[in-house]
């Protein structure tokens, strides 16, 4: 048999020498790329100086001198009542829904209604109150009036209505005076403490 003749075939998997060693090239392309990560970002330029005051846009909020809003009050009362011939105090709270404008003549207008418990008799008093005030001097004054209900533990509730002056100075003196069914006429000192929780 004849030998076949198998010829040597050599097969170039690597770069095309040009006689230049592969591992230069690659040593070259690396010093060529830590080149170009090290060279400093380009600089922009400073911005253009201003030539007037920086403009702000509207606030959406009140002006704080502005006291003009629709405002709910919360909170505690004391007073001391003359009733049925005898003096006693009270405490409760009291809830105010009130419109203020402090421009016009009717300043205040709104409703007040509120609870409280006598510490000495037994029972208590619910009220609601329209009330109206005016600015005077600076400050808020008013009046007030409205229906009531004087509650008891061993007697029904009787009916009465009373007519009252109050004042605003961050905490609200108020003095009124009213008739309760089959107990007559009562005079009532006081003072609510006016925590704002909203406005609006």
């Amino acid at each position: 048999m004849r030998a076949k003749i198998v010829g040597r075939c050599t097969t170039d998997w690597g770069l095309a020498s040009s006689g230049v060693p592969t591992v230069a090239r690659v040593i070259a392309l690396a010093a060529l790329l830590a080149g170009t990560a090290s060279a400093d970002p380009p600089t922009l330029p400073d911005p253009p100086p201003r030539r007037g005051p920086p403009a702000v846009g509207p606030s959406r909020l009140p002006p704080s001198e502005d006291l003009d809003g629709l405002y709910i009050w919360l909170g505690p009362v004391g007073a001391a009542g003359r009733l049925d011939a005898a003096w006693d105090s009270a405490f409760g709270a009291d809830l105010s829904i009130v419109r203020v404008r402090e421009r016009a003549r009717l300043g205040a207008i709104g409703v007040t209604a509120g609870a409280s418990l006598w510490t000495e008799r037994d029972g208590g008093r619910i009220w609601l109150d329209g009330i109206v005030g005016t600015r005077i001097g600076g400050r808020m004054y008013g009046a007030s009036l409205g229906p009531l209900l004087e509650l008891a533990e061993l007697a029904h509730p009787r009916v009465g209505g009373s007519v009252g002056l109050w004042a605003f100075f961050g905490v609200t003196p108020y003095a009124r005076a009213g008739v309760v069914e089959d107990l007559g006429g009562f005079v009532e000192l006081g003072l609510h403490l006016a925590l704002p929780v909203f406005r609006r």
